[in-house]
């Protein structure tokens, strides 16, 4: 498929607002489909009605936030950017990942309106899939091997302006961390928490962060939100054994 089908096919309303903003300048006369016209950007209006959240919304708004976490400690590690890579790779296939890449480039080159970019996201995308981008920034956080505070105050601001709540953001980052309470914190409890709520909390989670809450983004994004479910089940187990029930 070659890059303008790929966008044309791929992605839905975020060729609006921003979002479609960004994805204009960064594609310029590259792509044929946005220089003959063929392919149509509407910065008026993203918003007139709302439309399902298609894997390629899902993997540009992964891009252009990349950006803004890659960028967050005011250099670009090598390291951050083969991460992305490969995961682009794993969930997408090579060839859709070379179009992705291509595309980033592009991006990356820009300012990032982060609040502007966030607040369509939120507006545009369920709250499952909003979970599934936070999870993969700290996986970008984290591809150097330490998670720099600058780069949790990016992720946290873009958390906030996703509308995603603090209980749920230091869940997700407590799955990047090794410390004694991070069972607890994965599962929003305190350590103070009964037997019973555990279980009430586990319960909750695993329904939080199952799979199928992403399956109309595609299998490619099922595998993400699989890690993380695993990582609520590890949490429970733990605290199984620990409390001894």
């Amino acid at each position: 498929m070659s890059f303008s089908k790929w966008i044309g096919a791929a992605i839905g309303w975020s060729l609006g607002g921003p979002i479609g903003a960004i994805l204009g300048m960064a594609l310029g006369s590259v792509v044929d489909g946005f220089s003959n016209g063929s392919i149509k950007v509407d910065t008026q209006n993203p918003y007139a009605r709302r439309r399902q959240t298609k894997s390629g919304d899902f993997e540009v708004s992964l891009l252009i936030l990349s950006s803004i976490v890659i960028k967050a400690d005011g250099k670009q590690d090598q390291r951050e950017l083969d991460f992305v890579r490969q995961q682009f790779v794993g969930m997408y296939g090579k060839e859709r990942a070379n179009h992705a890449f291509k595309l980033f480039k592009g991006i990356n080159k820009q300012d990032i309106p982060t609040r502007q970019v966030c607040l369509q996201i939120r507006q545009m995308m369920d709250h499952p899939s909003r979970l599934q981008l936070l999870h993969f920034l700290f996986g970008i956080a984290k591809a150097d091997g330490i998670v720099l505070e600058s780069e949790v105050s990016s992720i946290q601001a873009i958390a906030n302006y996703l509308g995603i709540s603090h209980a749920d953001f230091e869940s997700i980052k407590a799955m990047f961390y090794n410390s004694s309470d991070n069972a607890y914190k994965i599962l929003e409890i305190s350590k103070q928490a009964t037997v019973t709520e555990i279980k009430a909390a586990y319960r909750k989670m695993a329904k939080k962060y199952h799979p199928d809450k992403v399956v109309h983004l595609g299998k490619e994004h099922q595998k993400g939100a699989e890690e993380k479910f695993r990582q609520v089940q590890a949490a429970y187990e733990q605290l199984q054994k620990e409390r001894g029930f």
